[in-house]
């Protein structure tokens, strides 16, 4: 077997789990006898994106559906709420149909924003979704055929094997990927405790510039991003703002 082979086994045998790769690798484990036939990259390929490298736990493998060569475009990470309200979902949309057409964006595949973020970007453009489950497991069962769009022509990215199933801790810890990979993190609606500010503090770690909007007086559904402007956020209050927004990484 080759190092990233027995990666791969590893990532089999412990379902995923980070540490215990980790521990399979320190203490020079045997590998893990298992016939895996879906695609992959390991931190050992010229293929692995550089960005994911700068985080404290860079993932030891990523499986794939569609597309690998989107990781070596311009990136930029979209989040928001799972339940989005109309002006959070026109914010979502009004976002997506600027910057798609200068960089591949980046969602979660949930429910809410993720799900307006990949759509968007069907319509001339391009995504990566980056999941809480193996590739087998869609979920929410929603998005099944938004599942399958992006595995035909885009890129959706897990650190599970295939068979593994959803589970709660998998998604905090998945956003630490999302945070990465795109060069900005866009927080179109969020609430002051959410999911989508554990993606904001990864970014924050990474040093990453975060843009948000403003909400109305007291929403709830908008909180969270009046919070991250009161924090010194990037405050989009325009269009022509979202159009400034460039790549600045050359990747390739």
């Amino acid at each position: 077997m080759t190092d990233r082979e027995i990666l791969a086994s590893f990532a089999y045998r412990y379902e995923g789990s980070w540490s215990a790769i980790a521990k399979a690798v320190a203490e020079h484990e045997a590998p893990y006898e298992c016939e895996i036939n879906e695609r992959y990259i390991t931190i050992l390929d010229e293929q692995y994106p550089e960005v994911l490298k700068a985080l404290r736990h860079p993932p030891w493998v990523l499986f794939y559906q569609g597309n690998i060569h989107l990781l070596n475009e311009p990136m930029i990470t979209i989040v928001g709420s799972r339940d989005l309200s109309e002006y959070g979902a026109e914010l979502t949309v009004k976002t997506c149909e600027v910057l798609k057409k200068h960089f591949v964006l980046v969602s979660g595949l949930a429910k809410g924003a993720d799900s307006f973020v990949h759509k968007c970007a069907l319509e001339n453009g391009h995504s990566i979704a980056v999941i809480g489950s193996g590739l087998g497991t869609r979920y929410p069962r929603e998005n099944s055929n938004l599942y399958a769009a992006l595995m035909r022509r885009d890129l959706i990215l897990s650190e599970y094997p295939f068979h593994t199933g959803v589970r709660k801790e998998h998604f905090p810890w998945r956003n630490r990927i999302l945070a990465a990979l795109g060069e900005a993190l866009i927080v179109t609606e969020a609430k002051y405790r959410s999911g989508t500010m554990l993606t904001v503090n990864e970014a924050l770690t990474l040093s990453k510039e975060i843009y948000t909007f403003p909400h109305p007086f007291e929403s709830t559904h908008g909180s969270g991003c009046n919070r991250l402007i009161a924090d010194g956020a990037n405050i989009i209050y325009t269009t022509a703002q979202l159009r400034e927004i460039r790549p600045k990484l050359v990747i390739g």
